[in-house]
């Protein structure tokens, strides 16, 4: 999870996070090179009092402006178009949640376990107990397999919802009459922290989401529930 003055972004926790990362820093060398150029060019037009009349009229220059942005935009652009299709993709999943968003509570369905369902709210802040985290955890986690594809049906009851998770690289709207989907595979056991990212009313800073990864060997033995 985030942590107190962090500027990037959290460690990823599953491969389609990884590639944001990538595509991230990629962007970001793209900018500086663009805001250093331009910079570069404003000290010079601001320092010197020659006038050079081959910058006032050439068409060799005003070919290269006009090209050069966009082949930076095509480079920018197949990246992400890269990972859109990637996230989108879902490979055969071994295991289908269901979530369903309230105000303002979350509800989760196991729905290869029978259709067990459970109710996940946030903690109040008089019931944590040492190491819990205020405003993130929740009585009831979502225990997941690692090395595993998982399928996250997503849905609302009654208004505007959004199922994040930083470190998996999710973000899916709950809409009121439609089921959303979303795939993941995660690579490494712990607890990841989310929350409802569409304002949806007063307590909308009150929805958390928590998600258990365990090894799938544990997982195979018989779901791991806090209830």
């Amino acid at each position: 999870m985030a942590h107190a003055a962090q500027v990037g972004l959290q460690d990823a926790t599953s491969p389609i996070m990884e590639e944001l990362i990538t595509f991230h820093d990629h962007a970001l060398m793209i900018i500086f090179l663009i805001c250093f150029l331009v910079l570069y060019a404003l000290f010079l037009t601001l320092t010197t009092k020659l006038t050079n009349t081959n910058i006032s009229d050439a068409q060799e220059m005003e070919t290269v402006w006009t090209i050069l942005p966009a082949i930076i935009l095509v480079l920018i652009a197949l990246p992400s178009l890269r990972i859109l299709y990637m996230a989108d993709e879902v490979n055969d999943p071994s295991l289908t949640i269901k979530s369903i968003g309230h105000q303002w509570y979350w509800t989760y369905e196991y729905t290869d376990y029978g259709g067990l369902i459970f109710n996940s709210y946030m903690l109040p802040p008089l019931f944590l107990e040492p190491g819990d985290l205020r405003l993130l955890d929740v009585d009831n986690r979502v225990v997941l397999p690692i090395e595993a594809p998982i399928r996250m049906m997503i849905t609302s009851q009654d208004v505007l919802h959004s199922w994040a998770v930083p470190t998996l690289g999710l973000k899916t709207d709950a809409i009121p009459g439609r089921l959303n989907q979303t795939t993941f595979t995660a690579t490494r056991p712990g607890v990841y922290y989310g929350q409802c990212s569409e304002i949806c009313g007063a307590n909308h800073s009150f929805m958390p989401i928590v998600l258990e990864l365990i090894p799938l060997k544990i997982f195979e033995m018989g779901p791991v529930f806090t209830l």
